[in-house]
């Protein structure tokens, strides 16, 4: 018989609902039984991709037996870490603190109360290399849950103390400042740390693999955020050096197994530090992420090859993660016909009786042996580039005739769910793109998620839900998901210039403000209104995804710039001030964070455009101010004597003389502006020359 969590929406729990395990979901209605049968809850955190979380439901939460003492000495409670953030924040943490270390699944035990006292992550199902069995972990719980209860508790509270204060949910609390400045200072003032940027360039060398680039080792993760911010550094100051570092990251990660050659696109991880074995799971957000990467490395380089690798990728989001409503599922497992990779593996004698004569350079240009490189298979990766444009067209050919065999094959499962965070995320890079390729198929896919958010996922009351899945909503919305969804309708407007996405980000970024501001500085990650929890958590740290306070930074930099409104400013710099200590010790982990100090320390240009619609004169001005990567621009524009809600444009309109008005273009920083121009020649040279380079 299914168990309740039938009833959800989310595809990790309909996973676990013909569990003999008596899930429950988060609520009172779990809570509030273990208070009344004085039982310890058991909360198992996953997600619909998590290899591991597979296993152990395989391994555990199948198993009758082990169901039994579950449902005979706790209450058990399943959540899926994407549709409740704060929850995980929390636990993790938790687990954290009591482990010194966390991941997926995480297993934690806690008090009717919700107060955490024991846990850990994937859990076997027998005692294997130092790991106690998931039974013993049980039956050792309840047996202390029996007889040393008051210790128990005690340690609950202890933990529980600490986390608030680690989240600086005490009103007034904030974090400590480091007075060597990391860009700003604490006071009335931010003023600039010319050492600020050097120790942090340095700081990104010193940890980086210089032999496959990015950071650390085995398991090894695409760190897109401090990428981001070396490729703006590098816009901004034009050293070599860092060119030469995000090439070598950019490079090896195409280049290897981690990315998909045949259907674009990442998967989440390498289990090497060479980038060649993959965790095979795609997810949406290293998708629109690393896509941004690579559109922002060629138009910094000219690179064709970043440019194929965002395109396919951006193709890959359009054709196998989008929805009839234009939202953008969550991920795509990493499991197939009950194995890991199957669907994107492949045995050399397949390959040749797929492409016959091409089989040989296919498999020399991508690394195909019979012996395989994972477990007796073959994960593509190219390893002998062609140097031969007729070997370009052949290898172009052979990619498309796998992709067409491989389509045959049983897919791997979908997460179907829409969340408003990484929806934001992916309507920031295909705007992004739109402009930078002059495509109208991606910007046609960006207005289409613009629509959708604004349609499905806000409510009346300009408030965001956080996930949606067939029409059904859940959750309210976190602060990343309001960062994020304001980060990518402003996105949205400066590729269409149409006010209806400007009001909106504006509009919910003073949402944001209203329910989610911390009185010390930054925000909190949940709103005022929000379910009562443990902690009210706070959190700074960016890792793969950016913080709802470092985007939230950015966010309001840039509206500050589009409106002139002051408190915008001051509330970026106390949301930057919060995390300034952190993100100058550990700025690999805080690379969101380090592309919004960036833009407050130099400052945030104003491009205003007034010129038709369409006109060759209008679009040229555009095409210079789009065609390569600047940071720290925001782009204004409409037609002349047409009304607009953007202040940033009050005033701006183009002379008039024999012919009409001609297309114009204002660059201003700070509180001057150039002088208006409507040739592309003098504006390029007004944006190249507004920089000084390192």
């Amino acid at each position: 018989m299914p168990n309740r969590l039938s009833r959800e929406t989310s595809p990790y729990l309909l996973q676990h609902a013909g569990n003999p395990v008596d899930w429950y979901p988060w609520g009172k209605e779990a809570l509030d039984k273990a208070a009344r049968e004085e039982k310890p809850v058991f909360l198992s955190i996953g997600y619909s991709a998590c290899h591991w979380c597979h296993v152990m439901e395989r391994e555990s939460f199948t198993d009758p037996e082990l169901a039994e003492v579950l449902n005979r000495s706790f209450v058990s409670i399943k959540v899926d870490r994407e549709e409740r953030p704060d929850l995980d924040s929390i636990y993790m943490d938790a687990v954290t603190n009591l482990t010194g270390r966390g991941g997926w699944p995480l297993s934690v035990w806690l008090t009717p109360t919700g107060a955490p006292f024991y846990g850990g992550t994937y859990f076997p199902d027998l005692p294997r290399s130092g790991m106690p069995s998931f039974r013993q972990v049980l039956e050792a719980i309840a047996e202390a849950w029996a007889d040393r209860r008051e210790d128990i508790e005690g340690t609950a509270r202890t933990l529980v103390d600490r986390l608030a204060r680690e989240h600086g949910a005490e009103e007034g609390v904030t974090s400590a400042h480091d007075e060597r400045a990391v860009g700003i200072r604490p006071g009335a003032e931010f003023t600039v740390d010319t050492g600020w940027r050097d120790r942090t360039i340095q700081s990104l060398r010193q940890g980086s693999d210089d032999r496959n680039g990015g950071w650390g080792g085995a398991p090894k993760f695409p760190q897109p955020l401090p990428l981001q911010y070396l490729l703006a550094d590098y816009a901004l100051n034009r050293d070599p050096d860092v060119r030469q570092q995000f090439e070598l990251a950019l490079d090896s990660m195409a280049a290897g197994g981690i990315y998909d050659h045949l259907g674009g696109g990442f998967h989440r991880y390498s289990t090497d530090e060479r980038w060649l074995v993959p965790h095979f799971e795609k997810m949406l957000y290293d998708n629109a992420l690393l896509a941004t990467c690579y559109l922002r490395g060629w138009q910094l380089t000219g690179k064709r090859r970043y440019r194929e690798v965002a395109e396919e990728t951006l193709d890959y989001v359009l054709r196998e993660m989008t929805s009839a409503d234009g939202a953008f599922f969550s991920a795509q497992d990493a499991d197939s016909e009950g194995e890991e990779g199957r669907f994107f593996v492949w045995r050399r004698d397949e390959v040749e009786a797929a492409l016959g004569a091409e089989a040989e350079l296919f498999s020399r240009s991508y690394g195909v042996t019979a012996g395989g490189n994972f477990e007796g298979w073959n994960v593509l990766s190219l390893v002998e580039p062609p140097d031969h444009p007729r070997d370009t067209e052949l290898l172009t050919q052979a990619r498309g005739r796998l992709l067409a065999v491989r389509d045959r094959r049983v897919h791997p499962d979908r997460d179907e769910k829409a969340l408003a965070a990484w929806n934001g995320l992916m309507l920031t890079s295909l705007a992004e793109a739109a402009r930078a390729f002059e495509s109208e198929r991606y910007l046609e896919a960006a207005r289409n998620c613009g629509e959708f958010l604004l349609r499905e996922m806000l409510t009346e009351n300009h408030r965001l839900v956080r996930s949606w899945k067939g029409g059904v909503r859940g959750g309210n919305g976190y602060l990343e998901d309001y960062a994020d969804v304001c980060d990518g309708l402003l996105a949205l407007y400066q590729a269409t210039f149409v006010d209806r996405w400007f009001v909106a980000a504006r509009t919910l970024a003073d949402s944001m403000i209203l329910h989610f501001r911390h009185p010390a500085g930054g925000f909190f990650d949940t709103s005022d209104d929000h379910e009562a929890l443990i902690t009210r958590p706070r959190s700074l740290q960016d890792n793969v995804l950016p913080s709802g306070n470092s985007k939230a930074a950015i966010v309001l930099l840039r509206l500050a710039a589009f409106t002139g409104e002051g408190r915008y400013q001051d509330l970026a710099e106390g949301a930057l001030r919060t995390a300034q200590r952190l993100f100058d010790s550990m700025p690999v982990a805080f690379g969101q964070w380090l592309q919004s100090n960036q833009l407050l320390t130099a400052g945030v240009r104003q491009v205003a455009v007034v010129g038709p619609p369409h006109a060759t004169d209008t679009e040229a001005l555009l095409r210079v101010v789009f065609a390569k990567y600047r940071p720290d621009k925001v782009v204004a524009g409409k037609a002349p004597g047409a009304a607009s809600s953007v202040p940033m444009l009050d005033g701006k309109e183009p002379a008039t003389g024999p012919r009409g008005a001609d297309a114009t273009a204002w660059v201003c920083a700070g509180h001057s502006c150039s002088a208006p121009t409507t040739k592309p020649e003098e504006l390029l040279a007004i944006l190249e020359n507004g920089r000084p380079h390192h």
